[in-house]
């Protein structure tokens, strides 16, 4: 029988803890080999690193020849299905061409992309498939996902990417509906579309929030508590908080994501698509898109195991980085001192700093590209996780933005981590687009000290613009930004949920830390289309002063805000300071400020 979509919100949302899963041994699945790979360099004298080279075992290449192409998907997908914690990572990448009769599910840490200009330059006639069977049919579980540059004609009409965070979905064309529930419409917390086009309407059913960037969709059905659009045409005109939808004409500045693709010749390339300003729609209807591409020679390819002092040799050198699938311990940080490197991560390989460093430093230079990859905080405490500019930075880089794209942090879960701050801004103009910054609430790991984080995210410098910015658990404050003339569309965050007491979160003389907050000096800021939930189960007596915190200054605004108790486990007195009525009792309804000051 057809769903009707209601109104209500969801029954509350429930994460089980999970154990660890460890990887089964990896099918014996080779990518397409471009170039031998060289050694690393030995002896005191340094060899010149090369460029290029094959991009491993992990990378799965398919052209529409390919035999049994729905047996290996299977295979990938069969190992990650349920390995939410384990150490698999998986690219899988379709050359130009026409492919019939396929459905990719997609497990964690699993990529799907096509390798054209276009996503019209490759068909599925199938299904990428993002469901919950493995969690009874729950998807708010379903992160470290994503799916990129395909044109899909799904069997059924509809294709089902039902995800949560750390899951993007970019340069699509659906010719046909997208459905964003699990089969059954069980609980769902995403998401992020980017660039896309849906011919068909799009049904987010039991989607508690959701952002679209940059893209065109045939309709968009029904709203829970968060849908925001920016640059969408065929969005639903501004409505919040009944229905809760938030839309943008435009957005303010934007800048896709740097891809893989293939030339005429089919050879690697990476394209790096230019910045556009109060941008709307896909960036790849009317042709070939604007931008630049870099070949893969350019690029230093690192593999599983590599040294941080091999990857900065490579930059030193003038070399980008290619990150392909699998798990880099660090013993130092990442520095990416010039202007214009691009680190690009393939199937979420995932950047472990040891010892307390920094994983990745930017410099105070113009145009970095930081892309698909994921930081997983170390057992031994570091002061920050990322730090994109160093402090003080105050360069003016408008004209050629660092971006930092669909790159993840995270702080337990996979085993024991620790960080203070787990990603700080410096650099001015800089595009945080779709991050999602967690500290675990389950896993291994976990616990009010155990995985100690007390700030997400930190943004020191001014003129910074967030597009899609989901924080969660941390200790003290989620998101903190103290720069001029920031500004932010689209922000999910959870409190974190394993507070003792009380005093636990007391802030002062406040009633915990809020999730986002404003620096006291801060004369410019604009926020649009951001909630905060509490689930505080393990004392349900405490209370949150508020969600929001910012200057009550003319220059500082804030559009459609919400906060929820998640089923009466702890409860917010306000929305932002003491502006917005208070959550009460279990039912799960938002409370709302349509605009502040």
């Amino acid at each position: 029988m057809p769903h009707t979509p209601s109104s209500e919100p969801p029954a509350v949302r429930r994460r089980a803890v999970l154990a660890a899963a460890t990887a089964a041994a990896a099918p014996a699945l080779a990518g397409l080999a471009s170039a031998p790979a060289s050694a690393a360099p030995r002896g005191k004298r340094l060899r010149a690193l090369p460029g290029g080279g094959d991009l491993g075992s992990n990378v799965l290449v398919f052209d529409p020849s390919t035999p049994d192409i729905q047996a290996r998907l299977d295979a990938v997908f069969r190992q990650q299905e349920s390995a939410q914690f384990g150490t698999g990572r998986y690219a899988l990448l379709f050359r130009p061409g026409s492919y019939h009769g396929l459905n990719a599910q997609l497990g964690f840490y699993t990529s799907i992309a096509g390798l054209g200009l276009s996503p019209d330059d490759t068909t599925i006639n199938g299904d990428v498939t993002v469901d919950a069977g493995w969690f009874g049919g729950n998807a708010t579980q379903n992160f470290w996902r994503s799916a990129e540059n395909l044109a899909l004609v799904p069997v059924s009409g509809t294709n089902r990417w039902a995800v949560a965070q750390a899951a993007p979905f970019r340069r699509m064309h659906i010719r046909g509906g997208l459905d964003l529930a699990p089969s059954g419409y069980g609980w769902a917390s995403g998401g992020y579309i980017a660039d896309s086009r849906v011919e068909g309407g799009i049904g987010p059913y039991s989607q508690q929030q959701w952002y679209t960037r940059d893209s065109a969709i045939g309709s968009w059905l029904n709203g829970v508590w968060n849908m925001v659009f920016s640059g969408v045409e065929g969005a639903p005109a501004q409505s919040f908080p009944n229905p809760p939808y938030t839309t943008l004409d435009t957005t303010p500045v934007s800048r896709e994501k740097p891809f893989l693709y293939v030339d005429g010749a089919g050879a690697f390339r990476v394209f790096l698509p230019a910045k556009r300003t109060n941008a709307r729609g896909v960036t790849w209807g009317n042709g070939t898109p604007r931008g630049s591409s870099l070949p893969l020679s350019r690029f230093y390819v690192a593999k599983p195991g590599v040294c941080a002092a091999t990857l900065n040799q490579a930059l030193a050198q003038g070399l980008n980085l290619l990150l392909t699938p699998g798990i880099y311990h660090l013993d130092r940080p990442v520095q990416v001192n010039r202007a214009d490197t691009v680190v690009l991560g393939l199937g979420y390989a995932t950047l472990i700093p040891d010892s307390g460093v920094t994983a990745v430093k930017v410099a105070d230079v113009d145009g970095v590209r930081l892309a698909g990859f994921l930081v997983d905080a170390g057992p031994v405490n570091s002061p920050t996780l990322l730090e994109v500019g160093p402090p003080g930075a105050s360069r003016d880089h408008s004209a050629n933005p660092t971006t930092v794209q669909d790159v993840f942090v995270r702080i337990g879960g996979a085993g024991a981590g620790r960080a203070t701050t787990s990603l700080v801004i410096n650099n001015r103009h800089t595009i945080v687009d779709h991050t999602w910054i967690w500290r675990a609430d389950h896993g291994e790991g976990v616990g009010w000290e155990t995985n100690r984080a007390d700030y997400g995210l930190v943004v020191n410098g001014h003129d910074v613009l967030a597009t899609g910015l989901f924080v969660e658990h941390f200790n003290k404050y989620d998101v903190q930004w103290n720069g001029q003339r920031g500004r932010t569309i689209f922000f999910q965050n959870e409190k974190a949920y394993d507070a003792p007491n009380q005093a636990a979160i007391q802030n002062g003389s406040v009633k915990g830390y809020a999730a986002y907050k404003v620096g006291n000096h801060v004369t410019a800021h604009e926020g649009w289309g951001l909630g905060s939930y509490c689930y505080y189960n393990v004392d349900p007596t405490i209370v949150q002063h508020h969600g929001f915190a910012a200057p009550n200054v003319p220059g500082v605004k804030f559009h459609d805000l919400l906060v929820v108790s998640l089923g009466g486990q702890g409860q917010y007195e306000h929305v932002i300071n003491d502006l917005g009525a208070p959550t009460s009792g279990t039912s799960t309804v938002p409370s709302t400020v349509v605009s502040y000051p």
